[in-house]
């Protein structure tokens, strides 16, 4: 028994550290060990301890859902979309005197409440109607991001929003039978599901943000509920702004809307809040909502419309992507005329007809997705999937979900090809664009990298467009990408499932070249991030002659690789910096080329490894993480002061 406690605590702080902190001090194959041995204790005594992680594991399933009756209601919240309602928002509260109100993140998913009774979990519910839910108990018991205990006396409720993060629905949805077309109906059916193991394989969150009754402990402000939440083991997402009167609040909603598209979880606005619970009991409630909390909802990222087109695009790799032109609609912020479909067999999965309308997604800045279809009629048409490349003709061949234009000279793969290799993350030739690519093509049939470092003033002449000074500024920068980085160089060559991260990281791992290009299968994959797939990708790429070829005209051409590592001694050496917000004279790729020049390694999130952050206006939620983890902050002027020593 002194074991199994043993094992019990220790796994339940393994789980605290990688499902609440995002920071996991041990291997998933230590924890499975510890795992293993709790199990086996556990069958050979016949006794399995109330907070073992064994219980989070999915059971059979429910015949029904049953009843439960809320403590305290559980209210939805008054919406507004202006500024200007949430000035008269505080104009109903603050009778001449600034109020100290909280602003959270509103986040798109499903309401679930669970209670407490004398620190050990009860149950988990779904809101309801806000007085009756549906436990959901078995189902939340396989989400590992909340605590079974707490150090809590009497019954608590507390609230929180289930959600899947957008990663874990894309990894989803690349083998689901039936894709799931968003985040929020996807958790919304993994817990409103009456099978607990469907809920386990959706890999979904609780983010927790309130408790809804209390009957020992006496909260008085919305700081000490989230301060409780988080000391006992919730997930509570680190942006939490207190604000000083209601300019305070819209500043707080521009930073979240600023940052939010950054974000892996789908948030819809804002949710503002009367700190002092006194106040709010004062202000009290009308039939339908709390008078002291106000969401600020966001203008929507989903929207449907009519699928009017479905084109076949060519990359660079051959491989045929379709793309959907859909009837012009406007969507957060732009008119969407265009919409992504990754394959084929995305198209069949997702039911997708010419003439039906669709249900299309936008986020972080990036050109829309089809999720799926809404409505079809029998006007409705079938999706041809194409025999021949649209371009050149040949006949098209199929590899796993994809299919390909083998005709390695096709219009498009060559373009896209050039326009790779001379990328800011290629060898960076300045003033070359897709359009500069379709042009050496067309008219001097450039097809091969090392081409580009034979061109002189009379050919850039024959191209339109290219005066003295355009066609001068071009070659020059031809010339100066001569000299490149291992990781650019890399990426450059256009391997398969090779992008920005891998090919740093790969620079990083071989020092030179050739040791990258004699690299076996066996040597990748020990790598972290690199898996079979690109580890084939990489091994075939040096395996064949015209690679290798064309690498060989480059060297000859006078391309020339260093060693990225080689004179990196500097003022940021040995700092792992990651960077947050905006800056004003640096853009971000920028910032992190000068601080990897001067030794310092660029990290994509705050971690309890990271060493400096490098904070710009309205820095969101990496902040207040490096704050919580009391993480040495720099600000764009001490930046500028650092790197002129």
């Amino acid at each position: 028994m002194d074991r199994m406690r043993e094992l019990v605590d220790i796994l339940n702080k393994y789980s605290y550290e990688y499902y609440v902190l995002d920071e996991p001090t041990v291997s998933d194959k230590e924890y499975d060990r510890l795992y293993d041995e709790l199990v086996k204790l556990e069958k050979e005594s016949g006794v399995r301890l109330f907070d073992s992680p064994t219980r989070r594991v999915g059971g059979e399933p429910i015949s029904a859902f049953k009843k439960h009756n809320h403590i305290a209601r559980l209210y939805s919240l008054d919406k507004s979309t202006t500024f200007d309602e949430l000035i008269a928002f505080d104009n109903r509260i603050n009778s001449g005197k600034k109020v100290e109100y909280t602003v959270e993140y509103k986040f798109d998913g499903l309401t679930i409440c669970l209670t407490y009774v004398d620190g050990k979990f009860l149950c988990a519910t779904t809101r309801g109607n806000g007085v009756t839910g549906e436990d959901v108990t078995a189902q939340v018991l396989t989400i590992k991001s909340f605590p079974l205990t707490i150090n809590a006396k009497g019954t608590i409720e507390v609230q929180g929003e289930a959600i899947m993060r957008l990663s874990v629905l894309d990894e989803y949805n690349k083998t689901a039978d039936e894709p799931l077309k968003n985040a929020r109906n996807a958790v919304a059916g993994a817990i409103r599901n009456l099978d607990p193991k469907v809920t386990e394989k959706r890999k979904a969150e609780i983010m927790f943000y309130n408790v809804n009754y209390s009957s020992d402990i006496k909260f008085s402000s919305q700081i000490e509920c989230v301060e409780f939440l988080r000391n006992n083991g919730f997930k509570v997402h680190p942006f939490f702004r207190v604000c000083n009167g209601i300019d305070d609040v819209m500043s707080a909603i521009k930073e979240i809307e600023n940052n939010r598209k950054k974000l892996n979880i789908l948030t819809d606005g804002a949710v503002i809040k009367v700190n002092d619970f006194s106040l709010r009991d004062a202000l009290g409630f009308t039939d339908k909502f709390p008078r002291f909390a106000m969401a600020y909802k966001f203008d929507a990222e989903e929207v449907t419309t009519i699928l009017q087109d479905v084109k076949w695009q060519v990359g660079r790799t051959g491989k045929l992507t379709p793309l959907g032109i859909v009837s012009p609609v406007e969507l957060a912020g732009a008119t969407v005329r265009k919409a992504t479909l990754n394959n084929y067999g995305d198209i069949l999965r997702k039911n997708i007809k010419i003439g039906a309308r669709v249900l299309i997604r936008r986020s972080n800045e990036v050109i829309p997705e089809i999720l799926g279809s809404t409505e079809i009629t029998d006007n409705c048409t079938e999706v041809i999937k194409p025999e021949n490349c649209p371009f050149c003709g040949a006949k098209i061949v199929e590899i796993g979900a994809n299919i390909f234009c083998p005709n390695i000279h096709c219009r498009p793969r060559i373009i896209a090809k050039l326009s790779n290799f001379a990328s800011k993350n290629g060898v960076n030739i300045d003033g070359f664009s897709e359009k500069t690519a379709g042009q050496l093509y067309d008219v001097l049939g450039i097809e091969n990298y090392a081409d580009i470092y034979k061109l002189n003033k009379d050919d850039l002449s024959r191209l339109d467009g290219f005066k003295a000074l355009k066609t001068d500024n071009l070659l020059r920068s031809i010339d100066n990408s001569r000299k490149v980085g291992l990781s650019n160089f890399i990426f450059a060559l256009g391997i398969d499932n090779v992008g920005k991260k891998t090919a740093k990281d790969l620079a990083k791992r071989f020092n030179t070249f050739s040791d990258f290009v004699n690299a076996n299968t066996d040597t990748l994959v020990q790598m972290e991030d690199i898996g079979e797939i690109v580890a084939k990708s990489i091994t075939d790429f040096f395996a064949n002659r015209d690679n290798l070829a064309e690498i060989d005209a480059l060297f000859s051409a006078g391309v020339c690789v260093f060693d990225e590592t080689e004179d990196k001694n500097g003022v940021f050496s040995g700092e792992k910096v990651v960077l947050t917000g905006t800056l004003s004279k640096y853009t971000r790729d920028q910032a992190s080329k000068i601080i990897e020049d001067l030794g310092g390694e660029i990290m994509s999130s705050v971690s309890k490894n990271t060493t400096l952050v490098l904070a710009g206006e309205n820095a969101g939620s990496k902040l207040d993480k490096a704050n919580a983890l009391n993480i040495k902050i720099i600000s764009e002027t001490e930046f500028d002061e650092i790197i002129k020593r």
